[in-house]
């Protein structure tokens, strides 16, 4: 069975191939885009179009959605499967959403409850997964010099958000307005598990920031054009991710150290930068090796269980997280993970765990068992194609 793969360059995209391929499906892929980020629709349709004019697939496979290979799929009446990993992904917003081929998941339950009612039998809640063969391999070849130097007592791999924040963008017409909004970010950083920014600003507000910046995001024109949740979603709860991830830092890194593996700038904390890390050799290291990982969602996933938090209990490492609402569907915690809900409580936590190692270690192996068990590609996959086409 054949499956054509239109890749981006997500991290995720080697292990949902090999994925696929342990199933015994062949994949051909499409990767222009990885290279070649100025790709317009037409020209997506034009490589999906030539692919598919030459051979025989069972269905087109992306991570994320696109709207255009979506609309050649429903030409070419064949599926198009889409798994949604970021938050937000605003091309959802697109009517092509409504397109009968399509079998869109999403790991969000927010986001599968925003979208559902927009094509309710091809849209489906679906969490994310990990490939733990990939992580043992690289565990089991790394050497010791290799594995201690990447040896932490408390590690966060990510970006700061600052270098990247589309927040800056926006023109406010008043001091009010900036003063409301500024207002709003505070609270909801103090807040988890509840994203209450979307229903806490008015019409007036959203189009008052929306007509006087005049880089907002555009909608294209087959689309349903909500600036009130691209603006909650994709300005400010970057924001709010920004301003979250410097204060818990700087508050860790006040007490305890603490290493920061990232491309943002971070000289204003007190952590020691180690750069970026290469994710399929490196990065599993890092997780395993470290004492105490850290995971800080980013605001914009509303309750859904981030790729992040798969990766470092499928590496066997130790995980301190932010509380999510789906968390607990999937891990019990203190027992799989230990999760936080303030910056108090997350230096609590990080000052116990630091001297019990046996803890430690004993709630890191039973989360590696339950993800080795239920949550590896395989698995996710097959679970995928029997809601997908009914099974």
């Amino acid at each position: 069975m054949n499956i054509l793969f239109y890749q981006y360059g997500s991290i995720c995209e080697p292990d949902i191939i090999e994925g696929f391929e342990e199933l015994g499906f062949h994949v051909d892929s499409i990767s222009d885009e990885i290279t070649d980020k100025t790709l317009t629709g037409k020209e997506q349709i034009q490589l999906i179009h030539q692919a598919l004019s030459q051979k025989d697939y069972q269905f087109v496979f992306t991570v994320n959605f696109y709207p255009a290979i979506s609309e050649c799929c429903n030409i070419y009446h064949l599926p198009y499967l889409c798994l949604i990993v970021d938050s937000p992904v605003l091309e959802l917003y697109s009517d092509a959403i409504k397109n009968p081929c399509n079998r869109i998941f999403l790991f969000d339950r927010a986001l599968y409850e925003e979208f559902a009612p927009s094509n309710p039998d091809c849209i489906f809640h679906m969490p994310l997964a990990t490939n733990i063969r990939r992580w043992d391999a690289v565990l089991s070849n790394a050497s010791a010099s290799q594995k201690s130097a990447f040896a932490s007592d408390i590690s966060f791999i990510g970006s700061l958000y600052s270098e990247k924040c589309p927040y800056y963008e926006l023109n406010f017409s008043s001091d009010y307005s900036r003063g409301y909004i500024e207002g709003l970010l505070q609270a909801q950083k103090k807040v988890y598990g509840y994203f209450f920014v979307e229903e806490a600003l008015d019409d007036a507000l959203v189009n008052d920031i929306v007509s006087h910046t005049p880089t907002f995001y555009q909608f294209p024109e087959r689309s349903r054009k909500n600036y009130r949740a691209a603006l909650a979603q994709f300005y400010l709860g970057a924001r709010i991710t920004e301003m979250e991830r410097t204060e818990m830092l700087l508050a860790l890194g006040s007490r305890f150290s603490v290493d920061l593996y990232s491309g943002s700038k971070a000289s204003h904390l007190p952590v020691h930068c180690r750069g970026r890390v290469k994710t399929h050799t490196e990065m599993p290291l890092v997780f395993h090796e470290s004492r105490i990982n850290l995971n800080m969602t980013a605001k914009s996933i509303r309750s859904g269980v981030p790729l992040r938090v798969w990766d470092v209990l499928g590496c066997e490492g130790f995980l301190i997280s932010n509380y999510q609402a789906e968390i607990p569907e999937y891990f019990v915690p203190g027992e799989d993970l230990v999760l936080y809900s303030s910056k108090e409580e997350l230096l609590d936590l990080t000052d116990y765990y630091l001297s019990h190692s046996a803890e430690r270690k004993e709630i890191a192996h039973n989360a590696y068992e339950k993800i080795k068990m239920h949550h590896t590609y395989p698995v996710r996959l097959t679970e995928m194609l029997e809601t997908a086409f009914r099974l």
